[in-house]
């Protein structure tokens, strides 16, 4: 019993010199661990008010650009042919209805070509009815386009399209506020001047022919040939 006892206070004096020699790390003190686990609560979000009361919480105050129409400085697009941002003031322009359209004063585009200095007139894309009239005699519906033979119901009109009117809805103008979280975002321009300009006109809208010669639509295309589109349930529709 005594030779046991002997060994095993040996074997626990061997570990506790290997423990150490070891890389083991020191623990922290307690005053150390409690300064970790503390966290302000004014740290905890973009507030920096308290987590338990609203009385002191404000939201960031934001100013807008106060240049009257023509004397303002245009703002460069987000991205890409991202829709430009309103660089003026637009008290007294709002609200915007499909009656009342205060901007179509200066923006339409044979307003605006005679303008100095000239307000980006309203893009071709805007001068399009997109929407298909397809008809119902209140029996029969009938689509008014193939679409198995690739075709569109996209016409250009000479009028604003009144699915367009409500300019606010992509335009608006920009905060001046201090930013939460600071933006790092860089736009990259495909083509010189598109920082003010879109390249939709030159890319998408010169032509609407689907089908015809200049576009891009086989007669393979058109004729679903071995293509599951120009299939249905009954058949082939052709």
């Amino acid at each position: 019993m005594k030779l046991i006892s002997t060994m095993t206070l040996s074997l626990a004096t061997v570990g506790l010199l290997f423990i150490g020699c070891g890389d083991a790390k020191p623990q922290k003190s307690q005053t150390e661990a409690v300064a970790v686990a503390s966290v302000s609560e004014e740290s905890l979000g973009l507030r920096k008010t308290g987590i338990y009361e609203e009385d002191n919480t404000q939201p960031a105050q934001t100013s807008y650009r106060a240049s009257a129409q023509g004397e303002s400085v245009k703002i460069k697009r987000a991205f890409q042919d991202a829709p430009p941002m309103i660089p003026h003031n637009i008290d007294g322009l709002l609200p915007i209805t499909a009656d009342y359209n205060s901007c179509t004063g200066c923006h339409m585009p044979d307003v605006a070509m005679y303008m100095d200095p000239k307000p980006t007139p309203i893009p071709k894309s805007h001068f399009l009815d997109m929407r298909p009239k397809h008809n119902y005699d209140g029996k029969l519906f009938t689509k008014s386009i193939d679409n198995y033979e690739n075709e569109t119901d996209v016409k250009k009109i000479d009028h604003l399209s009144n699915a367009r009117f409500n300019c606010s809805q992509c335009h608006a103008p920009q905060s001046r506020g201090n930013l939460a979280v600071e933006n790092t975002f860089e736009a990259t321009y495909q083509r010189e001047g598109a920082e003010f300009k879109s390249t939709w006109t030159d890319v998408m809208m010169d032509d609407l022919d689907t089908v015809g010669k200049e576009s891009h639509v086989t007669k393979k295309d058109i004729a679903n040939d071995g293509l599951e589109a120009g299939k249905s349930a009954w058949g082939n529709t052709h």
